[in-house]
Order: C-alpha cells, then structure tokens, then sequence
C-alpha cells in the first residue's frame, strides 16, 4: 500500500476502467493540478510493483472527499479504502465523504447521515489545518491491527 506515488495513474484508471465515468480531461487536469497543490491524495494498492487498484480525493482539515476508486485486482479497491480508513484514523480525521451510497461502500462499513449531521461534521473538521504536499502513509500501520 502506498500514498501519492501514483496519482495521475490513479486518476486515469478511475476514468478508463468504467463507461459511465463522469471524469472528463477537464476534470482530470484540475485534480491533477489539485494533487500537485497538495490538496488531492491517492491511496494505492500495489502487487509485485504493478498498480492494480486505487482511489483519490480531496482532503480539507479533517475530512477526506473521496472522488472515485478502481480496481484491477479482485478486492483493490477495498484495500485502499481500509488503508485510508486507518491512516485517516491515526491522523484523528473525522469524516471522510463517500458521496453516493452503494453496497459496495456500505458493505465496508459506510453509511449515510443527514445533511445537517454532515454540515455540522463538515464544519468541526474543517477547523483543523489542511494535510497538505504528499501524503505517506505510516509504516507500522498495519503492524499494530
């Protein structure tokens, strides 16, 4: 597992690897351009030095968005999202926004709030200073699980 080696690897996977995807080069750019201010992460999920599966966002004081995950690997994505979930932990985040429930995430252990709930959430953890430039990920991670 890894943090922002592979950001732009990520980005192109997450919008080649569906047909319905809603990431235009446009919106690529920008988020590119994001990750390079240190405002947009990804977290990666690698097999014998091949990427096979990711996910990035956008991270403000507390709270990570996240935007869109792929998968070339049989769970992936998953990994990645558990990665983020305990990295994010460690760093006391409080929120991190899945946008739209599906099974998937809610088979992770997603769930849905009320918008006041989240404004509120939203508000405590944007009071926090942003984590910007690149993130990596702690090496006892998964040494303490």
């Amino acid at each position: 597992m890894r943090a922002d080696t592979a950001f732009e690897k990520v980005i192109h996977y997450c919008q080649t690897t569906r047909s319905d995807t809603w990431i235009t080069p446009q919106i690529k750019s920008a988020y590119i351009q994001l990750h390079h201010l240190g405002f947009a992460h990804s977290i990666e999920t690698w097999s014998n030095e091949e990427l096979v599966g990711g996910l990035y966002g956008l991270s403000l004081g507390r709270a990570f968005f996240g935007e869109s995950m792929f998968n070339l690997a049989s769970n992936a994505s998953k990994a990645a999202f558990f990665t983020l979930c305990a990295q994010a932990e460690r760093w006391k985040f409080s929120l991190i926004d899945c946008q739209l429930p599906t099974d998937h995430l809610y088979s992770m252990g997603a769930y849905t709030i009320e918008r006041s709930e989240f404004l509120e959430e939203l508000r405590l953890a944007t009071k926090h200073p942003n984590r910007l430039g690149r993130w990596r990920l702690d090496p006892d991670l998964w040494s303490t699980r």
